[in-house]
């Protein structure tokens, strides 16, 4: 893999931003929409407690984690989709450009974008809701390299089928986070699910991860079995994913598909 053909790709994406600062906006805009109803959501809930419970670690730590999942998957499906809706790919792979580089573009494109988010979630949840994020110091670290890869991975696949159904199936990109959220527990045990939603769960790395979180929050030590599970998912996602895309990508090339990318579905 050559690092040229990668800066290229993240070339483009800072001179799209500084064209358009408007592109900007999403990186922030949507995680301190959400951190702040969701905190103040914390306080009314510990007002209710009258104290008996903190609901700011569990609640507003959930959706600070699941937000920059969130993030990470639509960094790199974002990215790919502009390329989408330019008529990009030609010109792109008229180039000596391969496919890893192509792809190492777009999740270097997730970690910048994604970090602005993460950046303004943390100062809004510690600064103004008193989320003592920090306190865990570096067992924080594992969690959010499981959810950043499988992350990357959710992307890379959501990228590959839009490439093989066509423009008009971006629709299916933007709900994935939202049709998984209900199996990994972002907000309660995967225990109160039913049982067939906890097999499903349990195939899920960011399912260890709040499961994890919650155990630390009560006290428990670092469960460096289920991080080790969850990471081992996550890694084992990201490499079916790439592969997934290196497939629809060479059947895109030896049907023509690549040149006939329009803004209808392509059977």
């Amino acid at each position: 893999m050559r690092a040229r053909p990668v800066a290229g790709i993240l070339l483009r994406q800072f001179y799209l931003i500084r064209g358009s600062p408007v592109r900007a906006l999403p990186m922030f805009a949507w995680v301190a929409i959400d951190i702040v109803v969701w905190g103040f959501i914390t306080r009314y809930l510990n007002l209710m407690s009258a104290g008996r419970f903190n609901y700011v670690p569990s609640l507003l730590g959930a959706v600070l984690l699941w937000d920059f999942f969130t993030r990470i998957m639509q960094g790199v499906s974002t990215a790919f989709l502009e390329d989408v809706w330019s008529r990009n790919f030609l010109n792109l792979f008229a180039t000596p450009l391969t496919t890893p580089e192509y792809i190492a573009g777009l999740v270097i494109t997730s970690i910048g974008t994604s970090t602005v988010g993460l950046i303004v979630m943390l100062v809004l949840a510690t600064s103004v809701f008193g989320l003592s994020f920090f306190s865990l110091g570096l067992m924080l670290i594992p969690f959010l390299l499981v959810l950043f890869a499988f992350g990357i991975a959710l992307g890379v696949l959501a990228s590959a089928l839009v490439l093989r159904l066509g423009p008009a199936s971006e629709w299916l990109v933007w709900p994935m986070p939202a049709l998984l959220s209900p199996f990994v527990g972002v907000f309660y045990p995967l225990s109160t699910l039913p049982r067939w939603m906890q097999d499903v769960g349990h195939l899920l790395p960011p399912a260890y991860v709040f499961q994890g979180m919650r155990g630390i929050l009560a006290g428990h030590a670092l469960p460096a079995g289920q991080l080790v599970l969850g990471a081992g998912l996550a890694v084992l996602y990201v490499l079916l994913a790439g592969y997934f895309f290196t497939r629809v990508f060479r059947y895109a090339l030896r049907t023509g598909l690549l040149a006939r990318y329009s803004a209808e579905s392509v059977s």
